[in-house]
């Protein structure tokens, strides 16, 4: 049994990790600990969890545990995962992965260091329609690629508590909705592309409340990635994912969350075809992965050296765009 503990009582826990450990053989979200106490017996009581620890130190050192879930804000990623990694715990967490590529790399070598299993949460990837758009690529069926064209687009409320709006904990458009488009188009090309261009819609709050960049590959590949949590947007997600190749166009409507509707759509010189691929949720389909790694049946899909390269795109990034010029 791999029994879980949450790092923070919050909403994306109970349907990144509570829900699929529900149906999924062999997990149990055994504790969970918060900044407020009180809040936490509540979220336990309420989920069914048995064990509340007083804080995060007595949650990642719990012998309760054997996975650390850590859902906290960007700025509690690298402090908390590496003491979990030090006790000899397995760790899944939230993306951004790391404050920026030098928090990142401490992370990993903690990891390195101990042995034990660091995975980065971008729950898209482990869903059957991810592994379809590959083998597209892979296929040659739009041919050798030209460009990509990434966008998420949420509207978030400027609110007190709302940590998005908080340079301290990490917030920002970029870092919170566009590093997705980061991370895919670094999936889909294989390779790392310098940033050619960024331009950032700053917020009176300090944060960028949207981010554009462009990302050129090795080979002439050219992606553009924009990401906006402006409050002026319609309600509703707004994620998409264009791949241009030389014989052919592949559009991916909605990669982010796929089991809430979405739609693979080819269209080349023999004409247009759309798919849809059957799947669990994503996080269903995460969750699954990292019992498989913990039971050395695979090998880790995210996180690593691949976590510490996002969180570098990142940085470059929004130096260029100068919110970050340090």
């Amino acid at each position: 049994m791999i029994r879980i503990g949450l790092l923070g009582a919050s909403r994306v826990s109970r349907y990144a990790v509570i829900d699929p450990a529900a149906n999924i053989e062999g997990v149990q979200v055994a504790a969970v600990a918060a900044r407020d106490a009180t809040r936490a017996a509540m979220f336990a009581e309420e989920n069914a969890i048995p064990h509340v620890e007083a804080d995060y130190e007595a949650l990642v050192t719990s012998d309760e545990v054997d996975l650390v879930y850590n859902g906290l804000p960007p700025s509690g990623h690298a402090r908390w995962s590496i003491v979990a990694l030090e006790a000899g715990k397995h760790v899944l967490c939230e993306k951004p992965f790391a404050m920026n590529a030098g928090e990142a790399r401490m992370m990993v070598d903690a990891a390195e260091r101990t042995g034990n299993a660091l995975i980065e949460a971008y729950h898209y990837r482990f869903h059957p329609l991810f592994a379809r758009v590959l083998e597209v690529i892979e296929s040659g069926h739009i041919g050798a690629l030209r460009g990509l064209d990434a966008h998420f687009n949420v509207r978030i409320a400027c609110k007190p508590g709302e940590i998005r709006y908080d340079p301290a904990l990490g917030g920002g458009a970029m870092m919170d909705l566009g590093c997705y488009c980061v991370h895919w188009a670094r999936s889909v090309v294989g390779v790392e592309p310098e940033v050619l261009s960024a331009s950032a819609t700053e917020h009176e709050s300090g944060v960028d409340v949207a981010m554009e960049a462009v990302l050129e590959f090795p080979g002439g590949v050219t992606a553009r990635v924009n990401s906006s949590m402006s409050e002026d947007l319609p309600g509703g997600l707004d994620a998409g994912l264009i791949i241009e190749g030389e014989r052919g166009t592949m559009k991916v409507v909605d990669p982010i969350a796929p089991h809430a509707g979405h739609e693979l759509i080819l269209e080349t010189a023999d004409g247009r075809s759309s798919e849809e691929i059957a799947g669990e949720t994503t996080y269903a389909h995460q969750l699954r992965h990292i019992v498989d790694v913990l039971n050395g049946e695979a090998d880790p899909l995210t996180g690593g050296s691949d976590a510490v390269a996002t969180m570098d795109v990142l940085d470059r990034i929004y130096r260029l765009s100068g919110m970050r010029p340090d």
